[in-house]
């Protein structure tokens, strides 16, 4: 028996494991249970949520609507880096960490509370992208990991542990894999997709057709740019999380966004995940659609340069982080002039540039045409190539061709 912590606000999902982890710290700590759910976009009615929480011996439920803040604040700073990891995870579970753990401490200092709690396992990414966030934004909170000191040692184990103290959970032996929602992405990992090898079932998916299912028309849709962010589709300005709901209807109609992936994490295992991601994915080839013509080469170079170390920062729960701030604002300087729109087609499961304008744009037809023109003379490429070479036919002189 624990009695150092008198308040205890845990991040709250609903799920199987934070379902067991409020009557866990019950049991341990004997003190007071604040239940906290982000509202980012799950798509779900929450109010089971509270009701849920309250039944298993929370004494108080908050349920925040973050979903603008989520979009505008996060989703947007990340995509305007065109933030990726490890080629093509777009970070969607990662991204939201860093909010929901922001709004967890403001709610711990406003009810007084000295402890905060999550569900993340001690194998994975998110226990190290909630505590560095909570570390930093309120260095003295004490930290309540139960993963890590729990004997319940498996899903298995907490599936019984919920049925011996009637607990509601709705993860089953039959699919016993865990999904993450938000307004960004479905991420599922866990039971039967732990095997690399096996093919997930198609009833899995729920942002998405299957291509193969997708209409065989296909959808021509356009989005506005305006400082590297999205404002509009089709004409029709938006709200950043309306946006976003919207291109994730177009994407997934067309069953854009899904990627299946083995990805390394921080703590050094490799890990199978199953995502999709419909809105993100159409956001990213827009996006560099409307760079290609407004960015110059050289600052389009030194930003790409920086997407690896940035996109790590976030996957790696380094958001509240000085490097990654210094690295947001040298993005952020890059996007000024990214003002333009895209076209693009989606098609089964593909999203295809077809057209792209910007009112400045860099692109010069007079110049880059290959009928005649007056402003390019084709003879100074000869000294350019000449000048060019020079090193390379030093090299070879010197040391052979070979």
């Amino acid at each position: 028996m624990q009695s150092e912590l008198k308040k205890i606000v845990l991040a709250y999902s609903g799920g199987l494991d934070t379902s067991v982890i409020i009557q866990w710290l019950k049991e341990q700590y004997c003190c007071e249970i604040i239940a906290f759910s982000a509202d980012v976009g799950q798509g779900e009615e929450l109010e089971p949520v509270r009701e849920k929480a309250l039944a298993t011996g929370a004494s108080k439920v908050y349920i925040e609507d973050l979903k603008e803040e989520f979009a505008k604040d996060y989703l947007f700073p990340m995509l305007r880096a065109n933030a990726f990891y490890e080629n093509n995870y777009l970070l969607g579970t990662a991204i939201a960490r860093p909010l929901i753990a922001k709004e967890q401490i403001r709610i711990a200092a406003k009810e007084g509370a000295d402890g905060v709690s999550h569900g993340s396992t001690g194998k994975g990414n998110d226990q190290i992208r909630f505590e560095l966030a909570y570390q930093t934004l309120d260095p003295h909170i004490k930290i309540v990991a139960p993963w890590r000191h729990w004997d319940l040692t498996s899903r298995t184990a907490l599936m019984d542990y919920a049925k011996k103290h009637g607990i509601p959970v709705s993860v089953t032996r039959d699919k016993p894999y865990s999904m993450d929602r938000n307004l960004f992405h479905i991420s599922f990992e866990g039971g039967v997709l732990e095997d690399p090898w096996y093919t997930p079932d198609e009833d899995m998916f729920r942002l998405s057709v299957s291509p193969e299912k997708a209409p065989d028309k296909p959808t021509t849709i356009e989005v506005e740019y305006e400082a590297g962010d999205p404002v509009a589709v089709n004409g029709e300005r938006m709200s950043p999380a309306r946006l976003l709901t919207c291109l994730n209807e177009y994407g997934g109609k067309n069953g854009i966004g899904r990627i299946d992936i083995v990805e390394n994490r921080f703590v050094g295992m490799k890990s199978r995940g199953v995502y999709e991601t419909p809105g993100g994915t159409i956001l990213q080839v827009a996006h560099r659609a409307v760079e290609s013509l407004t960015m110059d080469r050289e600052v389009l170079y030194l930003r790409d340069s920086l997407i690896p170390d940035y996109a790590k920062a976030i996957y790696n729960g380094f958001w509240f982080s000085p490097e990654r701030e210094l690295m947001q604002t040298t993005m952020d300087a890059a996007q000024k002039h990214v003002h333009g729109t895209a076209k693009l087609k989606l098609y089964k499961g593909t999203c295809t540039v077809t057209g792209r304008k910007a009112v400045k744009s860099l692109y010069c037809e007079k110049m880059a045409t290959f009928e005649e023109d007056d402003g390019y003379r084709q003879d100074d490429a000869e000294g350019f190539i000449r000048l060019n070479a020079l090193r390379l036919k030093i090299f070879s002189d010197t040391f052979g061709n070979k």
